[in-house]
């Protein structure tokens, strides 16, 4: 099973590679990738949940026409630092997902990355109706950068 700690993602991923983030919701799942270098987060789109299967399908034609190296799906860890259903369902979600493909996945703790994506809309001046259509795919992002400046600190 290719789910790993990210600080032990770093002995196995290439030295180049995209990487691919998503913040899994109950009704949608954005999506980021990095360049292939790992310097920047990109929001790239949010889809809408249906079944697993079709969801899955999705997830991994994108992860191929990128030519991802590792997913980071971002866990929802509650101010306290526990976990609680939403973390046990994106863990539970990564586990499904890994019988579907070799590629690497990895978390990385999502506590405000919702919240950054919405300050960050907010000061651009966006409409509620775009920050609604942005937030995921724009908080996949945050959760991305995250991971990508963590993984080129422990090079």
């Amino acid at each position: 099973m290719p789910i790993r700690n990210i600080d032990k993602l770093v002995d196995v991923l290439p030295r180049q590679g995209r990487l691919m983030a998503l913040d899994v919701g109950e009704k949608t799942i954005g999506i980021a990738f990095s360049d292939v270098l790992r310097t920047i987060a990109s929001p790239r789109t949010t889809i809408l949940r249906q079944k697993f299967k079709q969801d899955a399908f999705k997830l991994l034609e994108f992860a191929e026409s990128e030519e991802v190296v590792a997913i980071v799906l971002g866990l929802p860890i509650n101010m306290n630092g526990s976990e609680g259903p939403r973390s046990q369902s994106t863990r539970q979600f990564a586990v499904n997902l890994s019988k579907r493909t070799p590629i690497n996945i990895t978390f990385w703790d999502e506590r405000l990355s919702t919240i950054a994506a919405k300050r960050t809309m907010i000061e651009a001046n966006l409409s509620r109706r775009r920050q609604k259509a942005l937030v995921d795919k724009i908080a996949a992002a945050f959760i991305l950068q995250g991971a990508i400046d963590f993984l080129n600190r422990e090079k």
